[in-house]
């Protein structure tokens, strides 16, 4: 069955007269005919009774016209769909991200995004850097942020975006913070030596981020003290904040974010990096949303890394 057929069958039943549905599709008498013909041969049953020039739907081409006319009306309103999926000031974009983007610069990358193209949608997902990949590759992600880049896997692109610090969340009052204040020493830093002993909040083993404290304390030949594990970032903070511990954080997650209760120190010695890039798929052509947004990015965190310097 062709949509074709389809078309020409429902103009048939709505004016019941070929001659005058084939003008009004613009084609030849002939051609209608023929293709009603072809319908009702593939579907064993007729359509459609002649009364000399005229004809009308026979009961069971009545029931087959109820269904046809959803089926149009469905198939016009995929059109619709994908003519908003389409355009970049209104498709939807699923858009991954790792919690530790989430409180402040993914808002503010979607906020800015969204004064360029006001009634541009996402699906927004939160996950793990091994999950937003996959969902990437499995196409049921357009694009996702990642740390660390490149990801080296065939059928995906990645692009740099920016690199950026660890810091320790350590609570007010502690010992390390002693005769300091944000006011007199605003850019205090400590040797990861420091934190040996210390009790950590960290993410749990597993995670990219738990990687980067564990090889960086591999790399001064210790091993973290470890007092809590978790996966969500503002679980993380909190605990800092009421004192339980000292926790290993993207400066990204602290920019206007620091909780009440603690304080941000640089780490030195080793100095703690990763690299936060963005993820699509090689495998299919990007929407012109898609496009949109990846163009926005870049030219945000090329805005970004100037800041930064």
């Amino acid at each position: 069955m062709e949509l074709t057929q389809i078309r020409y069958f429902v103009e048939v039943a709505k004016r019941e007269h070929v001659s005058q549905a084939a003008d009004a599709l613009n084609v030849a008498q002939s051609a209608v005919s023929r293709q009603i013909a072809n319908l009702e041969e593939e579907l064993g049953v007729a359509l459609f009774m002649r009364e000399g020039r005229n004809v009308r739907l026979t009961p069971i081409g009545k029931i087959f016209l109820e269904h046809m006319e959803v089926v149009l009306k469905e198939i016009e309103s995929a059109k619709i769909r994908i003519q908003e999926l389409m355009n970049p000031e209104t498709g939807t974009i699923r858009l991954g991200f790792p919690s530790s983007m989430a409180s402040y610069m993914l808002p503010t990358i979607l906020s800015s995004f969204r004064q360029q193209y006001p009634r541009a949608r996402f699906e927004l997902r939160q996950g793990l850097i091994k999950d937003l990949i996959d969902a990437v590759y499995e196409q049921s992600l357009d694009i996702a942020f990642i740390t660390p880049v490149p990801v080296h896997k065939k059928g995906l692109i990645s692009v740099h975006l920016f690199d950026e610090s660890l810091s320790a969340l350590i609570p007010e009052g502690h010992p390390l913070l002693a005769h300091t204040t944000a006011a007199t020493h605003p850019t205090i830093e400590l040797p990861l030596v420091q934190l040996i002993h210390e009790p950590l909040i960290l993410f749990r083993s597993g995670m990219l981020l738990r990687q980067l404290v564990d090889d960086a304390f591999r790399q001064i030949a210790a091993r973290p003290r470890v007092a809590f594990e978790g996966e969500e970032l503002e679980t993380i903070k909190g605990l800092v904040a009421a004192g339980l511990g000292i926790a290993i954080l993207p400066d990204i997650s602290l920019i206007e974010n620091v909780p009440r209760g603690a304080r941000k120190v640089p780490i030195i010695e080793p100095v703690m990096r990763r690299s936060v890039g963005i993820l699509y798929s090689h495998e299919r052509p990007l929407t012109p949303p898609e496009k949109a947004f990846l163009t926005f990015v870049r030219e945000f965190f090329d805005r970004f890394r100037q800041f930064q310097s």
